[in-house]
């Protein structure tokens, strides 16, 4: 097995167990609420993601700080100083700073080791759309690859990495400027429910709508079987904003249309959650585009 170390951040929405089970490291990103700091690591110790959303509800404003160049250099200098070279996989730089902090942090740290290999990929992806790249690439390493066989696989399909979802209350997204507050109204007046995607460019873009909650669940699974691909319906991962049912619903539909086997499900963070809120449920799988 290839002796490198994969690095990536806690908005890839995966859980301490996945973490294991894949081998990588993973540095928490930042939020506040209440006037407090909290660090977002895999097994939720600083704050249980259902207490989070549930602040949500009760009115509460949440806001969230990218991985800085330090905290980056302070992840990684221990494995380098060890011998060991790095693979950083990291949020989309469509959505956040925390691929630019990896890069300055690479580009340091380059100087600093030149005997020693270390990459960044900005996976352009984000909650467990980002965590399935990152498992699919733990896997290409687990078969023998080296790190820049792994990190041009990333490249190559990144881009393929689907990422399907609509949330519940429209004002979440208002908020961070999403949709327009008009937008935001009218939409809650009618129960119209978005059906949003992540673009090439790693940004959040609206892509459709349905009128209630279960026709905005059916139309995720509905894009998927216009796009994926047979490899993508072996394994599909799906996070929840506190909405565990609803993930279930979705995963039962997959499993009907698809015969999928492999389907992982867990929250979304709060670094996401804070922007998307409660009611939040996405779909992710490997397709033809996304």
């Amino acid at each position: 097995m290839s002796d490198f170390v994969m690095l990536t951040d806690s908005s890839a929405d995966l859980s301490a167990q996945m973490v294991q089970q894949a081998d990588v490291e993973v540095i928490p990103l930042s939020f506040n609420i209440q006037g407090r700091t909290y660090h977002n690591y895999p097994d939720n110790r600083e704050m249980d993601p259902a207490l989070f959303y549930d602040m949500l509800r009760a009115g509460e404003l949440a806001t969230t700080a990218a991985v800085n160049v330090g905290e980056y250099v302070q992840a990684i200098e221990p494995f380098l100083e060890h011998g060991r070279d790095v693979l950083v996989l990291a949020f989309s730089s469509g959505l956040s700073g925390t691929y630019n902090s990896s890069r300055l942090a690479v580009e340091e740290l380059q100087e600093k080791y030149p005997q020693r290999k270390i990459y960044t990929v900005d996976t352009l992806c984000a909650s467990l759309g980002q965590g399935l790249l990152v498992w699919l690439a733990a896997q290409q390493r687990k078969e023998g690859k080296s790190i820049e066989e792994v990190r041009d696989w990333v490249e190559a399909n990144k881009l393929s990495l689907c990422h399907q979802f609509t949330v519940d209350d429209l004002h979440f997204l208002k908020r961070g400027g999403r949709i327009s507050a008009t937008t935001a109204v009218v939409g809650s007046m009618l129960q119209i429910k978005p059906v949003l995607h992540v673009d090439d460019e790693g940004h959040l873009i609206n892509i459709g709508k349905a009128r209630g909650r279960h026709a905005s669940l059916k139309a995720l699974v509905d894009k998927m079987e216009k796009t994926v691909t047979e490899e993508g319906k072996k394994t599909v991962f799906i996070s929840h904003g506190d909405c565990l049912k609803d993930a279930e619903t979705v995963a039962e539909m997959v499993r009907q249309r698809f015969g999928t086997q492999d389907i992982r499900i867990n929250y979304v963070g709060p670094v996401i959650g804070a922007h998307s809120g409660p009611g939040t449920l996405a779909l992710f799988y490997l397709g033809t585009q996304r």
